[in-house]
């Protein structure tokens, strides 16, 4: 694992001003040509007729072409949603509530260490905050790095659990020992920024509100094609898709990086999520989404806070990449079952809009794979299909990239498309193999 120290970034918060006008109109124009493309059939019909040259391929076109009008008129009301959004205005200093955070680390090196010291570094009173970090049986230099910090650190609550037991049962562990009124989640190759803490407390103020998902940014972004690639691709899920759900109070996935919670909310479902099975195998994975699903399962909203800013080490190899991905995904075949579920208890405007989100991002995979083996088979005849989808690829990844624009004013977000591209070949299997393998164990981060 690469050392924080050698990592050339600048941390610095930023607030939460309304969206530019120029860009709010660029994405006005790139949905109504997107609209256009869509709805008429002037745009699509060389495709269509090549298709359709292929007696069978029609029971392909038709469910593509529906997916297609759903997903777009998604995407409109999506962008209206996130022009909407605005952050919470941060605690007071002196009104905010009693904080616990809880640092679970495995064979993190000394990576743990900057992880520590960015949090009691922060700007939050001294007298409402706990550390507790919680070693799950590490057996590289971790715990070392942790007794360095707790010796700068006096007040730092230190545990070691005597064999490596999973994520689940330190954060467990940690959320057992929590004193404080919030709980704050904070993986171990993370550094959080100054006002952080106090940003992310700030949404608690109401009452509804049982969990607060932090922005997530690439800290060594600096370290190859893929953490550049993956540092415009975070600005899509964990900013973009995230401030257009907190509009309704359904984040859906608040993630281990960053996250808030109402302690007594944890508490009351410690034992159920922490014995967790799926098909009859304990869970290990997606231990972040199975919690958020039960902030739902109580009747609480979970939100996004732009401003609580977190930066996380990602893979810089292909391998440890995929090992990451299907982590991710084996997790969400898991919980988007349940969440499937609990979205009918939600409120009016959240269980629509929830319940058309898992509709269109859910019918996706049978229709993107339908599509490609159509489309590859035809292509063998006629080339100008697969040079058609390859742009389609290209403009769609394009106009995503102006919502990057928002807080990555530089070259860097055409890494998005390159992402894009990189995923249709390199990435493609992830999800099914995922599927297949969903009772697979494992941190799969090491």
């Amino acid at each position: 694992m690469q050392s924080a120290e050698s990592f050339d970034v600048a941390l610095a918060t930023e607030d939460d001003p309304p969206q530019p006008i120029g860009l709010l109109c660029a994405i006005v124009a790139g949905l109504a040509f997107i609209v256009y493309l869509t709805f008429t059939d002037d745009a699509f019909r060389p495709l269509l007729v090549l298709l359709r040259e292929h007696r069978w391929s029609t029971l392909v076109v038709s469910p593509t072409v529906l997916w297609a009008s759903m997903a777009t008129t998604m995407l409109v009301v999506r962008s209206a949603l996130w022009a909407r959004y605005r952050s919470d205005a941060p605690a007071d200093p002196i009104t905010a509530p009693s904080l616990t955070v809880i640092i679970p680390a495995y064979n993190e090196g000394e990576m743990v260490r900057q992880s520590i010291d960015s949090i009691l570094a922060a700007s939050y009173p001294r007298d409402r905050l706990e550390v507790i970090v919680v070693d799950d049986g590490s057996t590289d230099s971790t715990w070392e790095h942790i007794q360095h910090a707790a010796v700068r650190w006096p007040e730092l609550v230190t545990v070691r659990l005597p064999v490596n037991q999973g994520k689940r049962a330190a954060l467990a562990e940690g959320f057992r020992r929590a004193r404080g009124e919030i709980t704050v989640t904070v993986d171990s190759d993370c550094v959080v920024e100054p006002r952080t803490l106090l940003a992310i407390a700030g949404p608690f103020r109401k009452a509804r509100v049982g969990a607060v998902a932090g922005r997530v940014a690439v800290l060594n972004r600096t370290g190859g094609v893929i953490p550049r690639m993956l540092a415009i691709r975070f600005i899509l899920t964990f900013d973009m898709l995230r401030a257009v759900q907190s509009t309704y109070g359904t984040v859906y996935c608040c993630p281990g990086a960053l996250t808030a919670y109402r302690t007594d909310l944890v508490r009351r479902v410690l034992s159920e999520w922490t014995r967790q099975t799926f098909l009859g195998a304990p869970c290990t994975v997606g231990e972040d989404r199975a919690l958020t699903n039960h902030i739902f399962a109580q009747g609480f909203d979970a939100v996004y806070q732009r401003t609580a800013l977190v930066h996380t080490v990602v893979p810089e190899t292909y391998g440890r990449l995929c090992k990451m991905l299907l982590r991710w995904d084996r997790g969400h075949v898991r919980e988007e079952l349940l969440y499937a579920s609990l979205i009918w208890r939600r409120p009016p405007l959240a269980r629509l809009m929830s319940a058309i989100e898992v509709l269109v991002n859910n019918t996706r995979y049978p229709v993107a794979w339908a599509s490609l083996i159509t489309l590859v088979v035809i292509a063998g005849h006629q080339p100008m299909v697969l040079v058609r989808l390859l742009f389609a690829i290209g403009l769609f990844a394009a106009f995503n990239m102006l919502y990057c624009l928002r807080s990555e004013r530089s070259w860097e977000v055409l890494m998005g498309i390159l992402y894009a591209y990189f995923s249709f070949v390199a990435l493609f299997w992830i999800f099914p193999f995922a599927v297949l393998t969903v009772r697979a164990r494992g941190w799969l981060t090491r």
